[in-house]
């Protein structure tokens, strides 16, 4: 099922593999969410999902003097 998504932390910190289903069950018990074992596997899918178009963006070189927009929407 899983995509395999590697996170890259600050420069100089070791990469480390996004667990989802590790991610799912202790999400769901740290805010008291009951998940039906048949939900579970499109929950996990789905963060998976998340974190790999996630590392796309991170992954992305941006320049040091880049600075967020204050305001988004027109």
């Amino acid at each position: 099922m899983g995509g395999g998504t590697r996170v890259a932390k600050e420069p100089g910190m070791a990469e480390h593999k996004f667990d989802a289903p590790a991610y799912v069950d202790a999400a769901a018990a740290l805010i008291g969410l009951t998940l039906d074992p048949a939900h579970r596997p499109g929950v996990v899918l789905n963060l998976e999902r998340i974190a790999q178009m996630a590392a796309l963006v991170m992954e992305f070189p941006l320049p040091d003097e880049t600075e967020p927009a204050p305001v988004y929407g027109p």
